[in-house]
């Protein structure tokens, strides 16, 4: 098995969709950086040379920022946005949607589980109502001693 930058490629894929379990590296990017290298993009991981290896390498570092560099800057970023407190950074601090989405009827993993708000029928209200006051009465009594 390969590793790269931390990561562990597997053998028996191609070295095009391998590298694109880099963060930061998608398929693009693995073509271009395949091209770069002057590696073929058919042959798996496996089958690469230490030389080979080295050239990829030698292509990501130069040209791409990835894994914990890239992570790194995108979590200062956001930071950044919510020193400021401008409209995105806001956002992200309340939890919803950045980018203009609409958070009426959607954004569920955004904003979580459903919470309904709003009007119940009169039996459901006279349940939750006869709750309430039966668990303030539970409170309030003092069980008397075992022997």
């Amino acid at each position: 098995m390969s590793r790269l930058f931390g990561t562990v490629l597997p053998d028996n894929k191609s070295i095009e969709y391998a590298l694109t379990l880099l963060y930061g590296i998608g398929f693009p990017s693995s073509r271009k950086i395949l091209e770069m290298s002057g590696v073929n993009p058919n042959k798996k991981t496996g089958q690469l040379t230490e030389a080979e290896l080295k050239k990829i390498i030698s292509v990501i570092e130069k040209n791409y920022r990835i894994e914990g560099d890239l992570r790194e800057e995108i979590a200062a970023n956001i930071q950044r946005l919510k020193e400021i407190a401008s409209y995105r950074g806001i956002r992200h601090m309340k939890g919803l949607p950045v980018r203009g989405q609409r958070t009426r009827s959607n954004a569920r993993t955004k904003r979580g589980k459903r919470k309904t708000v709003g009007a119940l029928k009169k039996e459901v209200w006279s349940k939750l109502e006869q709750q309430k006051t039966q668990t303030k009465t539970d409170r309030g009594k003092v069980e008397p001693e075992k022997k």
